[in-house]
């Protein structure tokens, strides 16, 4: 009995010692917070999804109460997050320019075909290392839903072989596009501009043969855009959203039908 009242009262003292020294550490190498980032943390949405150019809402954050840096970088957060910051740090708000996700490919299971058989992990990112995936376009969506998988609001679907973005619901973090291994969602102004619903860089005859939606690289689009907004580069349509003004005289000469308004 003895020995059990010694061996606990050397465990208590070793817990008491420990809590002493924890205590004091705490008090010496206490790291201040920063009131300011944390006031203006607490507006961001916590995504943590990069599209202001930061790691994370919380070095976001910190970078805006350092000074130099834009209110309206948060994209998912919008006007009403950009106002809250700009309210706390005391400066005008500026804007948001609201983007959504994109996928560029149209190559539905009517337009497109498999060159193979897919029986592996259910990853676009697995199927992609197996020859570029199963499908006959190298440069398609493989349609596994990787991007459904991270989208915080559920924005996106597979739909017809291929994922679709609701881009009402669309909040543009931009995790889809960090996901998808083939590169073939981005980010595009939501202003009603137009879009290049494939990522084919094959010659047009190449491209047309795996693909009946795919872009062909004819250059009407080029000629028929008033605001030279779009040209062809590597035999694929590429439109400048700074020139485009969403009139849709590409969409029309389209022969394909790669080019959609938003």
């Amino acid at each position: 009995m003895y020995d059990i009242l010694i061996a606990l009262l050397v465990v208590a003292a070793i817990g008491l010692l420990a809590g002493i020294l924890l205590s004091v550490a705490s008090h010496f190498f206490h790291v201040p917070e920063d009131e300011k980032a944390l006031a203006l943390r607490a507006c961001l949405p916590g995504a943590n999804c990069g599209a202001c150019g930061y790691a994370g809402c919380d070095e976001y954050a910190h970078a805006l109460a350092a000074g130099g840096v834009r209110s309206n970088l948060c994209i998912p957060g919008g006007d009403g997050t950009a106002e809250e910051l700009a309210g706390i740090l005391g400066i005008p708000a500026e804007d948001v320019i609201e983007h959504v996700a994109v996928v560029h490919c149209n190559g539905t299971c009517d337009a497109t075909s498999k060159k193979a058989i897919y029986d592996g992990t259910g990853t676009c990112r697995a199927a992609s290392v197996l020859y570029g995936g199963p499908g006959a376009c190298s440069y398609g969506c493989l349609g596994c839903g990787d991007c459904a998988e991270v989208c915080p609001v559920d924005a996106i679907c597979l739909q017809d072989g291929i994922a679709r973005i609701d881009r009402r619901v669309c909040v543009g973090c931009g995790l889809c596009a960090k996901t998808c291994p083939k590169g073939i969602i981005s980010l595009v102004p939501d202003n009603g501009n137009v879009v290049v619903l494939c990522s084919n860089q094959d010659k047009g005859a190449v491209a047309r043969k795996v693909c009946t939606n795919a872009c062909i690289g004819c250059k009407k689009c080029e000629k028929n855009c008033p605001e030279n907004a779009i040209t062809v580069v590597n035999n694929l349509a590429v439109v400048d959203y700074a020139k485009c003004s969403g009139c849709g005289a590409c969409v029309e000469g389209c022969p394909t039908h790669c080019l959609k308004t938003l």
